[in-house]
């Protein structure tokens, strides 16, 4: 039964000038041996993340993607630095080995990282591991637990003091993401006006501050082959900055499709939210509050941040595909989902404190 996750074929249009990238990386890693063969990984829409495999090595590349982007986006340097600057105080962070501002070896910056060999839980469990509803339980607590962990991270050890965020970082937040959607609004989507003067005229006010992921959810966490239900890494830092942990909570229930939810909701399900044993949202919300202490005087503001959030990274993905900026067809009818969470949006917005 093969369990480890593994890239698959690389997409046209998106593959790597080997020829280039192998003697770069042998002078930075001399112990490589062997002839590389290199897949791509499929479940990553914004940066492209590539395994690179030699005889006695296996490699992760990340690049940013080809096309229009938010200048702020994809920064390859900041997203290394930032992990191997954590890695010693959170050792669930991938161990880095090199980056590279040289755009002429792949054509974009990119860095190297270790590959953590182990399950990541997409949309479905691979199949043949069959948990039991108690096990699907632990694992939903031990995932939950390490947000808690990395949100207790001490910033000042880590040297993290100047990541970004920080003050006034929820209004910031509302206001990038805002100017974001209306940059990749394209004719077939709400014009979203209602919902960002809303999130705009009711940004908290500041919280305890700490490190966020800003793009904490299952398939961004990788499982213990031996015990499935034991997290032994996170993935894909490029969002981290200092902010309000409610807003990583916020982001992360955004992704999170139960079981009872409406058609729509399960059509998009991108991890394994729904199997018997995992917690309902108000429950997350309610663990995490217990395990923190962290409680807010309108969870409203959360909730819909992390949907607004959610449909302005949807949309910039479509607005790539309808410039035929990418010729990945699962991002062809991105757009119905836009207007889904603009709709969920305002219903929480109607819904009392």
């Amino acid at each position: 039964m093969e369990l480890l996750d593994h890239a698959g074929s690389v997409r046209t249009g998106e593959e790597l000038d080997m020829s280039r990238l192998d003697a770069w990386l042998r002078q930075q890693l001399p112990h490589l041996r062997g002839q590389p063969q290199v897949t791509q990984y499929s479940g990553g829409a914004s940066n492209w993340t590539y395994c690179i495999a030699y005889d006695n090595d296996d490699l992760i590349l990340r690049r940013p993607p080809a096309g229009t982007k938010a200048k702020s986006a994809h920064n390859m340097g900041r997203e290394f630095l930032l992990q191997r600057s954590l890695r010693p105080l959170f050792p669930l962070v991938p161990e880095m080995h090199a980056h590279s501002r040289d755009e002429s070896i792949i054509g974009a910056e990119f860095y190297v990282m270790q590959r953590i060999k182990g399950i990541i839980p997409r949309r479905n469990l691979p199949i043949g591991l069959g948990l039991s509803s108690h096990q699907v339980r632990t694992l939903c607590l031990n995932v939950l637990d390490t947000l808690v962990q990395l949100h207790k991270v001490d910033v000042q050890g880590a040297g993290l003091n100047g990541l970004g965020g920080g003050q006034d970082y929820a209004r910031r937040q509302v206001e990038g993401w805002s100017r974001r959607y209306r940059d990749a609004r394209t004719w077939n989507v709400p014009a979203g006006t209602y919902v960002m003067e809303w999130l705009a005229a009711n940004v908290p006010e500041e919280s305890h501050l700490c490190i966020t992921h800003n793009d904490f959810r299952f398939d961004n966490v990788v499982l213990d082959v031996a015990d499935p239900t034991r997290v032994i890494g996170v993935l894909d830092w490029e969002l981290a900055a200092l902010g309000d942990p409610l807003m990583d909570v916020g982001n992360l229930l955004a992704y999170w499709v139960q079981a009872d939810d409406d058609f729509l909701a399960r059509a998009s399900r991108r991890q394994p939210t729904h199997l018997p044993g995992m917690l309902t949202r108000a429950e997350v919300l309610e663990y995490y509050q217990e395990r923190t202490g962290y409680r807010p005087k309108d969870w409203r503001f959360y909730e819909v941040y992390g949907l607004f959030r959610l449909s302005v990274i949807v949309q910039q993905i479509y607005y790539r595909y309808h410039h035929r900026q990418t010729r990945n067809p699962e991002f062809k009818r991105f757009w119905i989902f836009v207007h889904y969470l603009h709709w969920r949006c305002r219903k929480i917005i109607a819904r009392r404190k």
